[in-house]
């Protein structure tokens, strides 16, 4: 018998100290290195860019010394003093070295009228810009080693002998500026953006950079060390409210677990509107991604993107919209996020370690009752407690644990400037909050780039290896989820005494479940032994491949290519030990299952470059390209039951039941060929056109009566900086307006247009799959406009905000049609479905002195509607002529998802209800009980997509403390808890002891009913949806920080060390709902807001160090 497990094996913490204190050692010793500098033929500014980046120094000059030529230098671990003179040795240069500061100047000649000595004399300042004071600006006493950087208030104070002095005041970004100094009145600089040296750039699509202001659509840049300082072992989770119109609803399945995450709201009625990954331009699919399992088998899912290591990650773009993911053509409708990884930079190694500890507890869970005892085996209907029999059992304290995650990493960075290197390392060890549930994750990177060729080559590599392993991940359901046996466990039964939930059988000679009130309508098992004797376990081997390879031809003209492979195999096992309740376990011996699951996905693009400017006020910035892209999944499994003459809890293929076991080979390979071209126009860097079109040839077209082999995918934009055409008021610094269109694409399902064959487990053969192929198969499109406006003002403000339309149509829906013709599924494409909504962002941000505050608000709202279902589908096998406003796509129980014309895709519907008289009031009959109406018709709900979502983040900086919280709120729509329904049935709620505590149920206002006799009406079979839907609106305190950085001067410059407390889910300030209204237990099209002993959300508080050398 296993005992239960309440720690974490200490070998992986033993393992994580001991890399952790080797790279210290290391680190110590790299930080007392001196400089190494071997350079031919190279300017005075890359030299001081070389040094910078091996040290701590900061370096102030003139802007002109920075072209001077340096000759052969060739110096190893040498003193800075060593190396300046080396460098500067024949040159009118001096330099001298304050603290971490060195002043550049060229030594004064023989005085001249106007640069003659006098008095010592003392210069006070401030620099500013329109938006506050500058920080950090070079001031300095022109022919001089004189000089000071302006402090947090922009304030600068230097003491000269200068008669007549004049100051350099440069800021990279800006106009340097020479002022001529007289008298002693304070000097006021501000100094002007230089636009030709400072433009914001952002990630898009395929990886390409764009200028902000040229972008006719919008895209959230994401600095991933910010937005991840709150850690998830998914890190996608970590992105939710802080992008305007970006949803996420993080899965029920626990740590590691899935994400749902939704653009501007569900356009697919039977495909994914899950947003796209992309990895440095190149996009990454879930291939065999379940998203979560059944009811019935209760299987937590995660994700391909999940594997990545968060400390790997550069930036994030969110492309929100159709046209700034237009270039992906065929999967461009739901959005994408771009993520941009680390490389290794110029200079020194830098090694950065940190070490995370996380600890886990249930956020919300329903009101439980623990004051009436057992009634009949496994109900809690039975008499009041009292001292004598009382238990006081509670799930969350009796049978839950702490949850921990622990993460450790090491990064390390290093490089010339014609080659640089990075490194890392991960490790993710965690065990759930029910028991052995367990997460564990190993990452290794690699990545080098080297240029060649007079720098005109450069050639970029990467691999990447995962390890990941989970155990008994589970999300909701009955059958395989413990949750429901502890939930409903009878308050009246001794809990201590089925811990040891498996005991000796002689007869047998094993050990058998001990669950003495058997499993029930529900199946229920003692949830230790489904813990410790029901095992599924997924084990993971990952890796990836990367390379590309660059060519400028011309300083305007760059030719690149790229390659990736994604390489996954998963073995999935089932072990559910002899005696497990014979409906799962479909024997007496036992059952084992083993899935051998393969995904593959093979890249390769080739890109042509154009930036040119045509004279001043004409550029061009283009692009033309191919791609390749191959998806390959299969999968191999056999599963059964032990057979009835073969030996108890020995798992072996050998030994399963010749008769009834299960063998499935299923799979797909799917292939698109692409080219693509986009053609940005600039004039006056005022006014910009951008147009792309892409062109797929996608395999779902290759069959052989299709009657198309493409589709094409065109977008336009424009973007107009008003700030540059007119003269705005001075508080207004920037302002543009912007506006596009794109017609894109939904992925849409496979073998649509070709027949293909099943597995028909009951014949052991494959059969023709019965669906009618469709050859004049169409591309699911969504037509997009999005207009917007993006400003500046007040110094201190920014403001974004966009409305947009979408429209999805020619969309593949079931028709629900008889079999007729051999035929029982034939696929419309006449689904039509829009989106209208609003997105806002305002950021505020300042600084006091010492004192910073960064606070951003976003805003979001969504209106989904159905145009149209079947319109005129034409049956083509009887030719009649069929349309539909109604059809029924999920839900659970007498919950359902129906979708009709003029609602939304996320309408859920009760189809029962009580009896009622003819007055609509309930009926209770003589003996004071109430009856179901099995035939009420579709009584609607509520749809269960937010009507809007808001969220306000603040991040402060005092010196070397950071605090930081983020809020969020989602308004509208409505849930459903099955889980409160059943509770409710079997007695174990606090609901339906409060009822007996006050005599009974009152409805109608007059009539009184038993408790017991209400709530195992309205809470039967999994209940009448309209008593257990629950408004949605909730408002969480979800992220928190508190910071404090010592920093490498304190250390002996050896290294800064940041501590860190954070948090998640700590607070749920206002929610009427007994889960979390945000969890979802899958993340398809139509389970959202649905609760059936779904795992709670998790409330996380952990301790993060972190140590940068």
């Amino acid at each position: 018998m296993f005992m239960k497990n309440n720690h974490v094996s200490h070998a992986p913490w033993m393992m994580r100290v001991s890399l952790m204190l080797l790279f210290m050692a290391f680190s110590v010793q790299w930080s007392f290195a001196q400089l190494d500098l071997n350079v031919s033929r190279t300017t005075l500014g890359e030299v001081i860019e070389q040094i910078k980046s091996q040290s701590s120094y900061n370096f102030f000059y003139d802007d002109k010394l920075a072209s001077l030529s340096v000759e052969n230098v060739k110096l190893s671990n040498a003193s800075i003093e060593k190396v300046l003179d080396a460098v500067l040795k024949g040159k009118n240069i001096a330099f001298k070295i304050e603290g971490d500061v060195i002043y550049l100047s060229e030594k004064s000649q023989t005085p001249q009228n106007g640069s003659q000595q006098g008095k010592e004399r003392t210069i006070i300042g401030t620099v500013s810009d329109d938006m506050g004071p500058l920080i950090g600006v070079n001031v300095l006493v022109k022919g001089t080693t004189v000089g000071a950087i302006t402090d947090m208030d922009g304030n600068f104070t230097l003491v000269t002998t200068e008669a007549n002095p004049v100051l350099q005041i440069s800021y990279i970004g800006y106009t340097t500026q020479e002022i001529a100094v007289k008298g002693n009145t304070p000097l006021a600089v501000k100094l002007a953006t230089d636009s030709q040296l400072i433009d914001e750039v952002v990630v898009t699509a395929l990886g390409i950079k764009r200028a902000e202001k040229a972008l006719s659509y919008n895209v959230t840049q994401v600095d991933a060390e910010s937005a991840l300082a709150v850690k998830d072992a998914n890190f996608i989770n970590s992105l939710n409210g802080k992008v305007a119109g970006l949803n996420i609803n993080a899965s029920s399945s626990g740590i590691g677990g899935a994400s749902k995450v939704v653009m501007r709201g569900s356009r697919g009625i039977e495909q994914s509107s899950n947003a796209l990954y992309v990895i440095d331009g190149i996009p990454m699919y879930s291939l065999s991604g379940t998203g979560g399992g059944t009811e019935f088998d209760s299987q937590g899912s995660t994700e391909a993107i999940a594997d990545l290591n968060p400390e790997d990650i550069e930036s994030m773009s969110v492309l929100s919209g159709a046209a700034a993911a237009a270039l992906y053509g065929s999967n461009a409708s739901n959005g994408a996020i771009v993520i941009t990884t680390k490389k290794g930079k110029v200079g020194r190694v830098s090694l950065t370690v940190s070490s995370n500890t996380e600890m886990l507890n249930p956020f919300v869970m329903p009101d439980f009752q623990n004051r009436y005892g057992t009634s009949g085996t496994d109900a809690s209907w039975g008499k009041k407690l009292n001292d004598a029999n009382y238990r006081g059992y509670d799930p969350k304290d009796d049978y839950m644990q702490t949850g921990i995650i622990g993460t450790e990493t090491v990064t390390l960075s290093t490089g010339t400037e014609k080659n640089q290197t990075y490194l890392s390392a991960a490790a993710v060890n965690s065990r759930g909050i029910i028991p052995n549930n367990k997460y564990d994750r190993y990452n290794f990177t690699f990545r080098n780039t080297t240029s060649f060729l007079d720098d005109k080559m450069k050639l970029d590599v990467g691999a990447q290896y995962v390890m990941q392993k989970d155990r008994n991940m589970t999300n909701q359901g009955i059958y395989a989820n413990p949750l429901a046996s502890a939930y409903l466990f009878p308050r009246g039964n001794d809990w201590d005494d089925y811990k040891m939930y498996e005991r000796y059988d002689p007869e047998r000679n094993i050990y058998t479940q001990y669950w003495p009130q058997g499993g029930g309508s529900f199946r229920l098992q003692n949830p230790y032994w489904i813990n410790y004797r029901n095992l599924r376990e997924n084990d993971k081997n990952r890796y990836m491949l990367s390379a590309g390879l660059s060519y400028d031809i011309l300083s305007w003209l760059n030719v690149s290519g790229r390659v990736r492979i994604d390489n996954s195999y998963n073995d999935y096992t089932q072990k559910y030990y002899a005696s497990t309740e014979t409906t799962i376990a479909e024997g007496s011996n036992g059952y084992y299952g083993i899935t051998r699951m393969h995904d593959k996905q093979t890249y390769a693009d080739l890109l042509i470059n154009i930036n040119k400017n045509f004279g001043e006020d004409w550029s061009l910035t283009a692009n033309i390209g191919a791609s390749y892209s191959d998806n390959l999944s299969e999968s191999l499994a056999v599963k059964g039951p032990i057979a009835s003459n073969g030996l108890p809890n020995f798992f072996s293929v050998s030994q399963l039941d010749k008769q009834t076991t299960r063998r499935e080979e299923v799979g797909y390979r799917e292939q698109t060929q692409s080219v693509f071209t986009s053609a940005e126009v600039g004039y006056k860097n005022a006014y910009y056109l951008t147009l792309t079109g892409r062109n797929d040839w996608p395999s779902q077209l290759a069959g052989p009566n299709s009657k198309q082999s493409s589709f094409f995918y065109p977008s336009v934009g424009t973007s107009i900086l008003l700030s540059e055409i007119f003269n705005l008021p001075e508080s207004i610094s920037y302002l543009k307006l912007r506006a596009s269109w794109a017609s894109v694409g939904l992925p849409f399902g496979r073998f649509l247009a070709n027949p293909t064959f099943e597995w028909d487990f009951s014949t052991g053969a494959y059969k023709s799959q019965a669906a009618y192929p469709l050859y004049e198969l169409k591309p699911e499109r969504t037509e997009s406009w999005e207009v917007g406006l993006t400003a500046r003002f007040l110094k201190y403000f920014n403001f974004d905000v966009s409305f947009y339309n979408t429209k999805t149509y020619n969309q593949t829906v079931d028709a629900q049609l008889s079999p007729t013709g051999g035929y029982n599924k034939f696929y419309a494409q006449t689904g039509e479905v829009r989106n209208r909504g609003v997105e806002l962002s305002l950021e505020f941000k300042n600084t006091w002195n010492k004192f910073t505050w960064n606070s951003n608000y976003t805003f979001s709202a969504n209106k989904n509607k159905i145009l149209s279902l079947i319109d005129g589908y034409v049956n083509p096998v009887t030719g009649e002529t069929i349309s539909k406003e109604r059809l029924e796509v999920g839900g659970l129980a007498n919950a359902k998802f129906l979708l009709k014309v003029g609602g939304s895709l996320g309408d859920l519907y009760s189809v029962k209800d009580l009896v009622r008289d003819s007055n609509n009031n309930i009926y209770v009959d003589e003996e004071g009980k109430v009856a179901i109406n099995e035939k009420a018709g579709d009584i609607f709900l509520g749809s269960v997509f937010p009507k809007a979502n808001m969220a306000w983040r603040n991040d402060f900086q005092y010196g070397n403390w950071g605090l930081g919280f983020l809020l969020t709120a989602r308004l509208g729509g409505v849930v459903y808890s099955a889980t409160q329904a059943v509770l409710d049935s079997y007695g174990v709620s606090e609901a339906s002891a409060a009822a007996r505590d006050n005599g009974g149920v009152w409805v109608n206002g007059t009539d009184q009913v038993d408790a017991q006799n209400w709530y195992t009406v309205v809470g039967a079979d999994s209940g009448i949806p309209q008593y257990y839907t629950y408004s949605a609106t909730n408002l969480r305190l979800q992220e928190a920080s508190i910071s404090y950085t010592i920093p490498r001067a304190k250390l002996k410059n050896v290294m800064d060390i940041t501590l860190s407390l954070v948090g998640r889910n700590l607070w749920m300030i206002y929610s009427k709902a007994p889960f979390d209204p945000e969890a979802v237990a899958s993340t398809g099209n139509y389970y959202q807001g649905i609760d059936y002993f779904m795992m709670p959300s998790l409330r996380s508080v952990g301790f993060n160090l972190k140590l940068k050398f």
